[in-house]
Parts: structure tokens; C-alpha cells; sequence
């Protein structure tokens, strides 16, 4: 995504949305996420992704995307890359989610309002308040990182 002054904003808000979903997903083996990526099985991370998301929003909430990436070299820690979907009603973001060994990063490649404002900030407030009201009650959004 273009870099604009609400793209650290938004960033955030989504990082904690998704902090619950990324700590499921570390849960899985790195080397079977690999696996899955390089033999391009996409049904297959999108069950997983599906599965880990379904324990904190609504369904249809968080999708996996069109693919994903990975690093893996002899003595460094893998890091997988993940695209996803967040559908929340009014909007769709599509953003990049990097899990690592004991935390995680998100990269929001572009986001679609149905009905945007002309204030960037309503629409950063928007995506705050739809993001919570697709989350469960019990979802934890109050944690900054992706850890």
C-alpha cells in the first residue's frame, strides 16, 4: 500500500485484531506451512487460516489470501508469509501476515471502504469499530503487537 500518514494507524488496528489469529497459526509446524506454500495446496492454508480465525471472528471474517512467501536458509529462523482477506462488513483489506518464531508482522497492501469517507480519519475510525464488531466478545484487541 502507498504509504500515507494513516497507514501506521491502520496497520496497528488490524495488527491487534489479528494478534489472537497470528499466535494460533504459529501453533502450526513452520516446515508444514512451507510445505504447503511451495506445493501451492491454497485449500489448504485457507482451511488453517479459517480454523485459527474462527476461535476469535465471525466467520467469512478473515480468509486467506492468493498466496504467500517464505524465508528459509541453513541457520536463520524461517519466516512465513501469509496473504489474507479481512472482510468486516463495509470493507475489505488485504493484507500480509509475517509469523516468525515468537512474534509476528503485518503489511496492509490495500484496503477497499464500500462507502469511504472523505475524512481519512472517519475511515480509520471505521475500520477500528468494524474490525471489533466482527470480532467475538471475548477476542483480546487490546495488545499493540502481533506477539
Amino acid at each position: 500500500m502507498r504509504l500515507c500518514p494513516h497507514t501506521k494507524q491502520r496497520e496497528e488496528i488490524v495488527a491487534k485484531a489479528l494478534r489472537s489469529v497470528a499466535s494460533e497459526l504459529r501453533l502450526i509446524d513452520a516446515a508444514d506451512l512451507i510445505a504447503l506454500l511451495r506445493l501451492e495446496c491454497h485449500s489448504n492454508l485457507a482451511d488453517l487460516v479459517a480454523s485459527a480465525a474462527e476461535l476469535f471472528f465471525q466467520p467469512g471474517t478473515v480468509n486467506f489470501g492468493i498466496g504467500g512467501d517464505y524465508r528459509l536458509d541453513w541457520g536463520s529462523t524461517p519466516e512465513v508469509t501469509l496473504d489474507l482477506e479481512l472482510k468486516p462488513d463495509g470493507m475489505t483489506v488485504f493484507a500480509r501476515l509475517t509469523l516468525l518464531e515468537s512474534h509476528g508482522a503485518l503489511e496492509i497492501n490495500h484496503i477497499v471502504f464500500d462507502d469511504p469517507s472523505p475524512d481519512p480519519d472517519e475511515n480509520t475510525a471505521f475500520l477500528a469499530t468494524s474490525l471489533q464488531a466482527s470480532a467475538f466478545s471475548g477476542a483480546d484487541m487490546s495488545q499493540a503487537s502481533l506477539a
